[in-house]
């Protein structure tokens, strides 16, 4: 049910209002809107997510009416919890963007971002990203910066019809086996420096809410020969390409693996499906024993990330950042850094290898690093290396040791976020 909140109310100009979901009307209303572009599985997701969603609120939900108020531009803030090493952070999702084509080029989807910001302000987000198309959400201050949609592709001629006397059995799970999958998905996050949070409440949103809706899934158990489970997967009823696809699986003992692969072959071999698609990150178990049966990779797209307050987000970091200096060869570092991001910049105040102050200057032509605002998030992600960044970018500009002590503070990291809807 719909949890109440203050909704929004902002007079545009030209018989048009920005406003928020109120009621459970509302909420129907949009969701129709939302179904006439991208169709009735993305109509039903917005519904669920609306209704069901543990973490979304009326107000996140956004639109914009004409003057027979009818919706006629729309975006939502889909709410995120990260864990980026052991700091806890907020990500708002922009998504499910859409304005009828006879309102285009009018400047709504700006509008609407401006309040979208507002409310990233407010609620202390860290972060937005989005599954967007490219170039467009630039302007929005968007870059690409952490891995979305992994294309690992195996033919099913690949992969063994069946392992014999394997002894594991596999069954659909249920919201009874909600703490069990807690535990595995723990375990398997564990293995990314970056990954999204999933609490009780969102496992129970995908096992019993999103049927039906474009991110609906199956959720799998493997058990041995003692009624023990193994390991958990989930297939994807819905996603780009013609292959089943696995979206999330925990961590796998080879022999489980194995077992899983030809379950997922016969699977495939039942719902027409020409191949096996891994939509897991790079240094999965399961993805792994794929490799060496002949999986490739076809490529991966990437999430648009925003970032809200870079010094705020800087400080929430404060744990990691002297850990990593701690451990380097800067270890006892007492200096003052400047991160110039042209348009402002930020300072790190270290003494004796701790951060004690994190500051916004604004602008200031100082700093040996100088790095432009937008790809400022992939360094911090550890998407993309300073070297890497630099080799693209000329007015990535770090010079002397700091180019060392760049590399020691945002090194390359694993990261994959696996849905929370």
């Amino acid at each position: 049910m719909l949890t109440p909140t203050t909704p929004c109310n902002l007079p545009l100009g030209n018989g048009l209002v920005l406003k928020s979901v109120r009621d459970t009307n509302d909420a129907e209303r949009l969701s129709e809107f939302n179904a006439q572009p991208f169709g009735p599985s993305v109509g039903e997701m917005s519904r669920a997510l609306m209704i069901h969603h543990p973490d979304t609120r009326p107000h996140h939900w956004l639109f914009i009416e004409d003057d027979n108020h009818q919706i006629i531009s729309s975006l939502a803030l889909i709410p995120w919890t990260w864990r980026y090493e052991d700091v806890t952070l907020k990500s708002g999702e922009m998504g499910i963007v859409s304005t009828l084509e006879t309102h285009r080029n009018k400047g709504l989807i700006r509008a609407l971002d401006a309040r979208f910001k507002e409310l990233l302000h407010d609620e202390d987000f860290d972060f937005s990203h989005i599954q967007g198309i490219p170039y467009f959400y630039r302007q929005f201050g968007y870059e690409y910066a952490m891995p979305l949609e992994g294309q690992w592709q195996i033919e099913l001629r690949h992969v063994p019809d069946q392992v014999p006397n394997s002894g594991y059995i596999c069954r659909a799970a249920t919201i009874d086996d909600i703490p069990l999958l807690m535990q595995m998905y723990d375990e398997a996050a564990a293995t990314l420096d970056i990954h999204a949070v999933r609490s009780a409440d969102i496992w129970r949103y995908l096992l019993e809410d999103a049927a039906g809706s474009e991110t609906e899934a199956e959720t799998w158990l493997m058990l041995d020969s003692s009624d023990h489970a193994v390991g958990y997967w989930r297939i994807a009823l819905h996603g780009f390409g013609e292959g089943l696809i696995v979206s999330d699986t925990s961590r796998l003992r080879h022999a489980a693996a194995e077992v899983l692969l030809s379950w997922l072959k016969a699977a495939a071999v039942e719902r027409n499906k020409p191949y096996i698609r891994f939509n897991l990150p790079a240094n999965h178990d399961l993805l792994r024993v794929a490799m060496y049966r002949g999986a490739r990779d076809a490529g991966t797209y990437a999430w648009q990330l925003h970032m809200v307050d870079v010094a705020c987000l800087l400080k929430k970091l404060t744990p990691v950042l002297e850990r990593r200096i701690a451990a380097s060869p800067f270890a006892g570092l007492s200096q003052e850094v400047i991160i110039n991001l042209y348009r402002k910049a930020v300072t790190l105040n270290f003494e004796r290898s701790k951060l004690r102050a994190v500051n916004d200057i604004g602008f200031t032509d100082k700093g040996e690093i100088r790095i432009p605002p937008l790809l400022f998030a992939p360094l911090v992600l550890g998407y993309r290396s300073r070297e890497e960044l630099r080799q693209a970018y000329p007015d990535v500009n770090i010079w002397g040791q700091s180019q060392h002590l760049v590399d020691v503070l945002f090194p390359k990291l694993e990261s994959f976020l696996f849905s929370i809807y």
